[in-house]
């Protein structure tokens, strides 16, 4: 019944096979990564009308105790510094 299943509702096999829809670890904000991440902060930026994509901003590792308790404009500005930016794309699960 499971071929039958799926083919009535393609959407569902998307489901089981990505599962864009778990979290994990489980009960946690990561719109706030602050919690689980030291030295790192959400920001969201506009792309195109109605677009907006989410990502997380990571000081490096010499920057540490700088970064500790700091504001988003002092990370915004981090970002003009002479460090290189590395960019991660993690694929398509929905989730950061």
């Amino acid at each position: 019944s499971l071929p039958f299943l799926v083919r009535l509702f393609p959407s569902m096999l998307t489901k089981f096979v990505f599962l864009n829809f778990a979290a994990f670890p489980f009960f946690v904000d990561l719109r706030q990564p602050s919690l689980l991440l030291n030295n790192t902060i959400s920001l969201y930026l506009p792309t195109e009308p109605g677009v907006t994509v989410g990502v997380w901003h990571m000081v490096p590792g010499s920057s540490g105790d700088e970064a500790r308790g700091r504001e988003q404009q002092w990370f915004e500005e981090a970002l003009a510094d002479d460090h290189p930016i590395i960019i991660y794309l993690h694929g398509n699960g929905g989730t950061r």
